[in-house]
């Protein structure tokens, strides 16, 4: 009796059997009072992250050795301190969901916004040191 356990292999699990995935319905968000002079809508994909699934898009994002180590001291904790298990591409996913949802419900208040401002200041700053 062999102790080797049968895997399947990669035109088993990619082979085209993998479940086709449709496009969710959209929806659009005004946010504030609609007599503001300032009103943002935004069209946006009423979706969650997609989890654990086969994806067909990629893109590749380069992080600094602090960052990596911080996701992957991140990926440990949810393990041993929360039972979840989760690779690096979906704690980024998730946080990407996250992200652009936040975005969505507060805009100019976000902290995509707030963050993206902060490092605009501090690139000006050091730029005006030279």
């Amino acid at each position: 009796m062999s102790r080797r356990v049968s895997l399947p292999g990669a035109s088993e699990l990619f082979g085209g059997a993998a479940p086709k995935q449709t496009r969710p319905e959209k929806r659009t968000t005004t946010d504030g009072p609609s007599s503001s002079v300032r009103s943002r809508t935004t069209v946006v994909d009423d979706r969650k992250s997609s989890g654990r699934i086969r994806h067909d898009t990629k893109i590749t994002v380069y992080v600094t050795e602090e960052e990596l180590l911080g996701l992957e001291q991140t990926r440990l904790a949810l393990r041993a301190e929360h039972g979840l298990t989760a690779d690096r591409g979906r704690i980024v996913r998730e946080a990407i969901d996250v992200l652009l949802a936040d975005f969505v419900d507060h805009g100019p208040d976000s902290v995509l916004v707030r963050r993206l401002r902060a490092a605009e200041g501090l690139a000006a700053e050091l730029k005006g040191a030279e």
